[in-house]
């Protein structure tokens, strides 16, 4: 509710709003000395202001940066796992295709033959694919043994940053310290 003074001096009245009161109060005339210190106090904590704020901007991007380095060592881990993963499946790929071979070129001579030589060859040509799928497996689960090593590596130095973030916390510091991270925030 603004009402104009019926002799027009508005330009005596200021309005003031005191969290979230609003009321109009006589302006108050200061000396010049008055203004010129109230000038350099409001000037300083605006200095005071802006240090603090830059010190915020400086530890958001230090905590960023740490972040990014973080994940990009973890996005080249797994990077890692799955390049190896390619080539384990590659290299399944590769001995099935050559067991499939070995079976193609065994088949002709497998040929029910009343020969005991014959036998022997059949037998002797089992045992090698016997022998190529025994060693295929071997090289599977010694690929397969290396990833688990690897990520359990990673699942431990992860689990060793996670106890290390924990103690770093600042409620194991001295009380000083404490009250003194607290106040920062």
């Amino acid at each position: 509710m603004d009402s104009a003074t019926p002799s027009g001096d508005d330009d005596d009245w200021e309005l003031c709003n005191d969290d979230g009161f609003v009321y109009k109060r006589k302006k108050r005339r200061l000396d010049p000395d008055a203004a010129a210190a109230a000038a350099q106090v409001s000037s300083s904590t605006d200095v005071d202001h802006l240090e603090a704020l830059q010190q915020r901007r400086e530890r958001k991007r230090r905590t960023l940066l740490k972040l990014k380095d973080k994940y990009q060592r973890e996005i080249e881990q797994w990077d890692l796992l799955s390049s190896t993963l390619g080539e384990m499946e590659e290299r399944a790929s590769r001995v099935r295709q050559e067991q499939e071979e070995a079976r193609e070129q065994t088949a002709p001579h497998a040929s029910p033959s009343p020969t005991t030589k014959g036998k022997a060859s059949v037998g002797g040509s089992l045992v090698d694919e016997l022998l190529l799928q025994v060693e295929a497996q071997e090289g599977i689960i010694q690929d397969v043994s290396n990833l688990c090593d690897v990520a359990e590596a990673m699942c431990h130095k992860q689990e060793q940053q996670l106890n290390q973030s924990l103690f770093d916390l600042p409620i194991w510091a001295s009380p000083n310290e404490l009250m003194q991270f607290l106040c920062d925030d």
